[in-house]
């Protein structure tokens, strides 16, 4: 590979990271926050997965905005109603809140 072309792939590569980068930390919020009984929540995690039980089998995955109605905690889960893609109940990991 001739030094020129080298030089262009090196840039290339230097503003897909940086735009990359850009991404990342532009879609996630400061902090998440935990859920609130009662309360419909948004979903600041880029992917948060639903499940079956705390710990259990992967039901489906609402995605950054999508929101989720907590009806009950339990030791770091909130169960409740996912809605975006999945329209159902399951249990997602508490803290993923804005």
């Amino acid at each position: 590979m001739s030094t020129a072309r080298t030089v262009r792939a090196l840039r290339a590569a230097t503003v897909v990271s940086a735009v990359g980068a850009a991404l990342l930390f532009s879609s996630g919020p400061a902090q998440a926050a935990n859920g609130t009984l009662g309360e419909r929540e948004t979903v600041c995690a880029q992917d948060l997965f639903v499940r079956t039980a705390p710990l259990g089998a992967w039901m489906g995955t609402l995605y950054h905005g999508q929101t989720f109605l907590v009806e009950s905690k339990q030791s770091g889960w909130v169960y409740g109603f996912a809605y975006g893609d999945i329209n159902r109940r399951g249990w997602v990991q508490d803290g993923w809140f804005c």
